[in-house]
């Protein structure tokens, strides 16, 4: 997959992760706690994932591994809520992330 690319989904999902954090926090009517944390974890290691590709860093592969296991956390947490929009929303962009970034681990 050509570097762009994968940037731009690295940097989508992160987008979705604190789109879905900033309205969890507003959320006083359900426990959004662990999904909160999954949030901000999955959207800092996608960002961190994103500036390595742009460089090039030879430990590419390590964080593309580790950004598909955080992914498939918070898509599974926000699975759980998925009667709300921004969960649903922040799922499908880390589903798409975990595929792209298993995908591309295997290419480096």
């Amino acid at each position: 997959m050509e570097k762009q690319k994968i940037i731009d989904v690295l940097n989508f999902c992160a987008g979705q992760c604190t789109h879905c954090y900033d309205a969890c926090h507003l959320d006083k009517e359900n426990n959004m706690e662990l999904c909160m944390v999954n949030d901000l974890d999955c959207s800092e290691i996608c960002r961190l994932t994103g500036q390595l590709v742009e460089r090039n860093s030879p430990n590419v592969d390590i964080f593309l591994k580790l950004c598909a296991q955080m992914c498939e956390r918070c898509a599974n947490e926000c699975d759980k809520h998925t009667n709300i929009a921004h969960c649903k929303e922040c799922a499908d962009a880390c589903r798409k992330c975990v595929e792209m970034c298993n995908e591309n681990e295997i290419a480096h």
